[in-house]
């Protein structure tokens, strides 16, 4: 039950959403967060084993998590944490699926995030400046700076200070060491290649305790948590936001309907500004049913782009065997130390510094984060017992296509609300590419001396070969559309009305009183991690919307 009276609602309480609440709040502004998922307790939302297990059985089973289990992750954290998918539909043509992961619960995705944290730079702002290729952001990496290292600073990031042109630095703590393998493998790939190796940034593995049970790199563990701290936000959870509720003349939003998930009953919410943090596609969704051609009471998109150049990362996956260091492993003096995380692992940061540039067959660029030593099985379950495990993932820049898109469905959800359709599909760029990263990162494992194998010639997967063969991360191959959880676009930020869906301060043309700072802004995706550059997006637009309140 809604307490008092709010100015700004906030739609999303994942990553973005967090920080959206944190920044207006902590300027006095009273704010409450619509949440379409339930608010859970950490025990219940992280879980444990062997429930989790038992957990990820029932949704394959059952069908709720069938598309969402091909991503490593969800074999990871708790099953609880993906949506359930006969719930919250969605389609796509059958040709070219997408996997569209769905975090439906206080916090959101941000429960499940990998927690690598990537800084973008002016390489990448204005990419097309060097190939002449798409739009270029309107700002550049120094209007971003300052809120890059406020968020790094205030949530604790690790990282190494690298001094590359094509990943700018930030603000960390310590980075997390290296296993000795990982050390092996860097020093080679250097001195036989020249291939630069950095730690990766990020968070490092989650230890809960009593005043710590949520992990850093979650809205719950840091920005939400900092957020409800000031008494001024609130959180509405199991609240669906359907569309937004617009001023008779069409140029501002009074505010959002709302659906109840326990009864479907709907319900009018009515603030000064609306900030979406939904999540790319949800916030594309709530836009498109909200834009006049489809609600005749809507806003305006003169840009006709809305829903348009969807884009995630292309990406493809290979495993291999090292032989051992003779250097004492790490895991020997600290059981914590090579568990997989943000942090604890590394990249081959490339971006658009590949060479020789004269004999690409693509536009942008591509980085590849790997681990050795990060998921050691016991010896009795290693094919190879006298090596260590690792993978290279090569993640990289989509091109934005008019053809890859969103719209809304003839599908309705079960309060008859239409649901996405996702039409999206990688084109000849995005294949020469994962072309380009295997055989980087065959070179890459071969100059460290190692060899690449699928993982079942590595690991016996005994009774759990039948329920992976076939997925998409054993693939060699690259997989569909929104495997690797970073879509963004379909609302670009820009300079001009005419060729963008929002300003360079995240407002939308014509309906200057609602922002979108999730993933749906971006106008290219860039090769990193998205997380912390939305985060950075979102406290610069939210900041920017104070202006008038500071006179």
């Amino acid at each position: 039950m809604i307490q008092h009276p709010y100015e700004v609602i906030v739609i999303g309480s994942g990553a973005t959403g967090g920080v959206a609440a944190l920044t207006l709040a902590e300027a006095g502004v009273r704010v409450l967060v619509v949440e379409a998922g339930p608010d859970l307790s950490a025990q219940k939302a992280l879980g444990s084993e062997p429930g989790n297990t038992l957990r990820r059985l029932d949704g394959l089973c059952s069908g709720k998590h069938r598309s969402q289990a091909q991503h490593p992750g969800y074999w990871k954290a708790n099953p609880l944490l993906y949506a359930n998918e006969k719930e919250n539909p969605y389609t796509y043509p059958s040709e070219h699926p997408f996997i569209w992961t769905q975090g439906r619960q206080v916090g959101g995705r941000s429960l499940t995030w990998g927690g690598i944290t990537l800084r973008l730079s002016d390489q990448d702002l204005k990419a097309s400046r060097r190939d002449g290729y798409g739009p270029e952001w309107p700002l550049q990496y120094s209007e971003l700076a300052p809120h890059y290292s406020a968020l790094e600073e205030r949530l604790k990031v690790h990282g190494h200070v690298d001094g590359l042109e094509q990943l700018p630095d930030g603000n960390y703590i310590a980075p997390l060491p290296f296993t000795a393998s990982e050390q092996q493998f860097a020093s080679a790939v250097d001195t036989e290649l020249g291939y630069p190796v950095i730690h990766s940034r990020g968070f490092g593995p989650h230890q809960p305790s009593v005043d710590g049970p949520w992990p850093r790199s979650s809205s719950p563990g840091s920005t939400l948590q900092m957020a409800l701290a000031t008494g001024k936000v609130e959180i509405l959870s199991n609240h669906k936001a359907e569309r937004l509720l617009m001023h008779p003349d069409h140029e501002a939003a009074r505010g959002v309907l709302v659906i109840d998930q326990h009864n479907g009953n709907r319900q009018e919410l009515h603030g000064e500004l609306v900030v979406l943090c939904a999540s790319t596609i949800q916030s594309l969704r709530l836009l498109l049913s909200s834009e006049v051609s489809h609600h005749s009471a809507g806003f305006t998109d003169p840009s006709g782009n809305l829903g348009c150049y969807l884009m995630d990362h292309v990406s493809t996956c290979r495993f291999f065997a090292l032989p051992r260091s003779q250097v004492k492993q790490v895991s020997e003096t600290d059981s914590t130390a090579n568990v997989l995380s943000g942090a604890g692992s590394f990249f081959l940061p490339f971006g658009a510094c590949l060479e020789p540039k004269n004999q690409l067959k693509f536009l942008r660029g591509y980085g590849l984060w790997g681990g050795i030593d990060r998921f050691e099985p016991p010896d009795w379950l290693k094919r190879k017992p006298d090596t260590a495990t690792g993978f290279l993932i090569g993640h990289g820049e989509v091109l934005p296509s008019p053809h890859n898109k969103v719209t809304l469905s003839s599908t309705l959800d079960r309060w008859g609300v239409p649901v996405p359709h996702i039409d999206c599909r990688w084109g000849e760029n995005e294949q020469a590419m994962v072309d380009h990263m295997q055989d980087t990162i065959k070179t890459a494992i071969q100059s460290a001396g190692g060899t690449m194998l699928p993982l079942k010639e590595l690991i016996n997967l005994m009774f759990l070969e039948p329920l992976l063969d076939g997925a998409l991360a054993l693939s060699e191959t690259s997989p569909p559309p929104g495997y690797y959880i970073h879509e963004v676009g379909g609302a670009a930020m820009g300079e001009r009305e005419d060729c963008s869906v929002v300003d360079p301060w995240n407002r939308l043309w014509r309906c200057p009183n609602v922002l979108v700072v999730d993933g749906a802004c971006w106008p290219t995706s860039a090769w990193q991690s998205p997380t912390l550059t939305m985060m950075a997006i979102t406290r610069r637009a939210c900041l920017e919307a104070l202006r008038p309140r500071r006179g």
